[in-house]
């Protein structure tokens, strides 16, 4: 028998539905409107005054008075607006900051507005309501929910309230989900990954768990600790867990492995959310790519991959985009952010309406199990092991090795040694700190024993170059990438056998 929630989750979600399909059917016209209503609404702040918001009334203008910047561009008025100053970059002060691993210099601070916060909770509950308006599935309300997110713990500077957003999210479950909602907030508050992910498996053994959601990566450790403590799949524990929900990483490298811990197919849902805004979600099943947020105060523009790097790439906005191109996407928010790269790229799969998919980012990096490691922080880690045990090298990369034939996954480390280290050992310890040091993403995933600590392959002596060779690309500007978040040249510089 159904339950007065599941029985009105339908006429809800079809509501929702219809509002959400109101902007979608008129994409450029949602989007002027949050355009206008931002320039409109920071016009008197630091920033808005700075760069003559006053004038603004195009893209155009836009353009010529506001630049692409990254968080380190964009760190002087931050600064301002962590040291507790208002109308800085939007009218008065964040009420969160939502603290992530920085690439260049430390923390980065995102501020997270009262106008900005709606956002970040809606995205993830329309794209369930659109699941339950396309499907008819609507049973698993009635059942218990986990959410495998950081602590809800937050600290405060200057009056503003900072962690982890997933921590942040926590406190806005609605009321109507309290009760399904696990773990506990006791549990959810647990530091360490490892002790927190056995209190969950203890807390969710004896319950009817319809909905799991977290990074793939987490919530594979939690289904193998599972298995281990029953001897069961995870579809043998949870008889009615038909859903997945999942956002951070690319899901397809993890979807047999996860099959095979649950012991059939689930559907699922792509959410894809970041500290800078929820951008995009899953709003059909058979469909490939996430539709686009175009009414949630994010203005969107797009500059071609390809031409990123050049000066004064072309930035267009939404009604100008083309199937299959790779586009670095730039955002202006309503928490602040102008003209702003968060260094991802995307492509759209659809225009009617507007899907994209996550292509990479726009720098090399490895993000496998939502670690977000940088060529840059590589390269230091590397350099500083080097000078401490007086070792030299020629050529490197590094890859993600997701499903190791035992073991933990971990970072696999491609070097060619000019003189190698006399303990290997100390060598790996070296580097696997200055990376923690650098990245407390990775961190995280080391301590809490979902990576182990990285591996090294000694390459051959020109190993690399017989590589760049045999793929017609040896000499010139022509260079390996220090690392990719796949193992296209990791394969193929062992099947070519170029390792000792």
């Amino acid at each position: 028998m159904k339950s007065f929630k599941a029985i009105l989750a339908k006429p809800f979600a079809k509501r929702v539905v219809k509002s959400i399909q109101k902007w979608a059917s008129k994409p450029v016209e949602a989007q002027e409107k949050v355009f206008q209503n931002l320039i409109t609404e920071a016009s008197n702040t630091v920033f808005g005054k700075d760069h003559d918001f006053i004038s603004i009334n195009t893209h155009q203008d836009f353009v010529k008075r506001v630049p692409i910047r990254d968080y380190e561009a964009l760190k002087p008025y931050i600064e301002r607006v962590v040291d507790g100053e208002t109308d800085i970059l939007w009218k008065g002060k964040p009420i969160y900051f939502a603290k992530t691993s920085g690439t260049t210099s430390g923390a980065k601070y995102i501020p997270i507005t009262k106008e900005s916060m709606p956002s970040h909770v809606e995205a993830a509950r329309n794209a369930i309501l659109m699941y339950i308006n396309e499907t008819g599935n609507a049973k698993f309300v009635d059942g218990k929910m986990i959410f495998l997110q950081g602590s809800p713990v937050l600290n405060e500077q200057n009056g503003i309230q900072l962690g982890r957003l997933s921590g942040i999210v926590a406190h806005y479950v609605p009321k109507y989900l309290q009760k399904n909602r696990l773990p506990s907030l006791e549990t959810n508050c647990i530091e360490d990954w490892e002790t927190k992910v056995d209190a969950i498996v203890e807390e969710t053994l004896p319950e009817n768990m319809t909905i799991i959601s977290g990074i793939p990566s987490w919530v594979q450790m939690y289904f193998e600790k599972l298995i281990e403590k029953t001897d069961k799949k995870v579809g043998d524990i949870f008889k009615n867990f038909n859903l997945f929900i999942f956002g951070g990483v690319n899901y397809e490298p993890y979807r047999a492995k996860f099959e095979n811990l649950i012991g059939r197919k689930v559907d699922s849902i792509e959410l894809y959310p970041a500290s800078e805004g929820f951008f995009a979600f899953q709003d059909k099943q058979n469909e490939r790519g996430m539709l686009l947020q175009l009414n949630s105060g994010i203005f969107y523009e797009f500059v071609e991959a390809e031409h990123f790097f050049e000066d004064n790439p072309k930035r267009i906005t939404i009604k100008d985009v083309k199937l299959g191109v790779n586009y670095v996407m730039i955002i202006s928010t309503n928490a602040g952010l102008w003209g702003y790269n968060i260094g991802d790229t995307v492509e759209f799969t659809s225009t009617k309406p507007y899907r994209v998919i996550v292509s990479g980012r726009i720098k090399h990096f490895i993000s496998a199990f939502g670690e977000h490691v940088i060529g840059k922080e590589v390269e230091q880690a590397l350099k500083e092991a080097c000078e401490h045990i007086d070792v030299s090298i020629n050529e490197f990369t590094v890859a993600p090795k997701i499903n190791p034939e035992e073991g933990l996954p971990y970072h696999e480390w491609f070097i060619e040694f000019e003189n190698e280290p006399k303990s290997i050992s100390e060598f790996i310890e070296n580097i696997d700190q200055s990376l923690q040091n650098q990245n407390s993403y990775y961190k995280d995933l080391i301590v809490g024993k979902v990576l182990q600590s990285l591996k090294i392959t000694k390459v051959e002596k020109d190993g690399f170059k017989k590589y760049m060779k045999s793929i017609g690309k040896l000499g010139g500007q022509n260079k390996i990438p220090r690392l990719a978040n796949d193992r296209k040249i990791a394969d193929a510089i062992i099947k070519q056998q170029f390792v000792k």
